[in-house]
């Protein structure tokens, strides 16, 4: 049985058996300002996820850091994430991912992941 912590927004953090909430959509960054990433100065690092409980409630979360070895300039993080109740829509779970996502972006460097995540979610059948 493998656990997760997960930071909220606004609310304290949820902890989650894996098992029980698989991830059903994601995005991730990184970049670095080197030729190869172990001579890098810089790097820059983000993900958003969305996992599905059986219940039919929905956790999107995210996280994004900076570091930097330069002398005057300083590492930077953000983290947020929503849970949603069962019977949410996939509209209120795309959202919740834009919401997450803009969280992310307040480090500087990291793009906006809303797209390439609402891209990854289950198709819907018509």
């Amino acid at each position: 049985m493998t656990t997760k912590t997960i930071t909220m927004t606004g609310r304290p953090p949820v902890s989650i058996r894996k098992e029980a909430w698989p991830r059903i959509a994601g995005a991730r960054y990184s970049d670095h300002d080197g030729e190869v990433e172990c001579q890098a100065f810089r790097r820059w690092s983000a993900r958003v996820a969305v996992r599905r409980h059986a219940d039919g409630r929905h956790l999107v979360f995210g996280v994004a850091s900076y570091t930097t070895a330069w002398r005057g300039e300083r590492d930077a993080g953000a983290a947020g994430g929503e849970l949603l109740p069962p019977g949410c829509t996939a509209d209120d779970v795309v959202a919740a991912i834009s919401r997450v996502a803009a969280i992310l972006t307040s480090v500087a460097g990291i793009p906006d992941l809303t797209d390439q995540c609402i891209a990854d979610l289950p198709a819907e059948p018509l």
